[in-house]
């Protein structure tokens, strides 16, 4: 089945999900995340596995074992295709409407260090540098959690230290809740900017070890 947008039944859901997110609320709605949310990006990111791979569309249950926000369920539906470890393309509708992305949110050990080591290096570094500077002329957001100080072995001053400090690193953009955002045409939104966000999927992939 070929995507035809997500219907605004699933921004309602949510909505009333972030309000009352219980078991009573999830069992008596539950019909509406399958046909409105589950169905829908299902066929959403099908669509996009002939250029970019399967996705994996992630369960609704939080892992709330050692959270001190104890409520259940997710308050926003998300799907990632893996390009390599802990590192793909990433696409999700939530309250705030649809999103998409494209990083790595994990690397510890040796792949971090590996990644840094490519980030120092001025070929590569300022190949990074250079391809996310692009990325935000371009309207995309450059997040990821990141240290306050220099990470071990690096100076303060050197000239790449706004990307030796990340400890993870995606760049997205938020789409809102417009027809536009939601309808059929969004498969073509996302397959436009995850082949933007490319170069940065193959930069991370090609560097970090694992």
């Amino acid at each position: 089945m070929s995507f035809t947008g997500f219907p605004v039944a699933a921004l309602d859901f949510y909505d009333d999900l972030e309000v009352d997110n219980t078991k009573s609320f999830w069992e008596a709605h539950k019909h509406v995340w399958q046909e409105s949310v589950q169905v829908p990006m299902k066929a959403l990111v099908a669509d996009l596995e002939a250029e970019f791979g399967p996705a994996k569309v992630f369960r609704p249950y939080r892992d709330v074992r050692f959270a001190k926000d104890k409520t259940p369920y997710k308050t926003h539906q998300g799907a990632f295709v893996a390009a390599g470890p802990r590192t793909g393309w990433y696409v999700e509708i939530s309250p705030r409407g649809t999103r998409v992305g494209a990083g790595f949110y994990d690397a510890d050990g040796p792949a971090l260090a590996a990644i840094r080591a490519a980030m120092a290096d001025d070929k590569t570094g300022r190949a990074l540098d250079r391809l996310l500077r692009r990325l935000e002329k371009d309207g995309f957001e450059v997040g990821g959690e990141q240290l306050k100080t220099s990470p071990r072995g690096y100076d303060a001053d050197h000239p790449r230290i706004h990307l030796l400090r990340r400890k993870q690193l995606f760049v997205g953009r938020s789409y809102g809740f417009d027809a536009d955002a939601i309808g059929a045409g969004l498969v073509d939104r996302v397959r436009e900017d995850w082949r933007a966000l490319r170069p940065l999927v193959r930069w991370i992939a090609a560097v970090r070890v694992d």
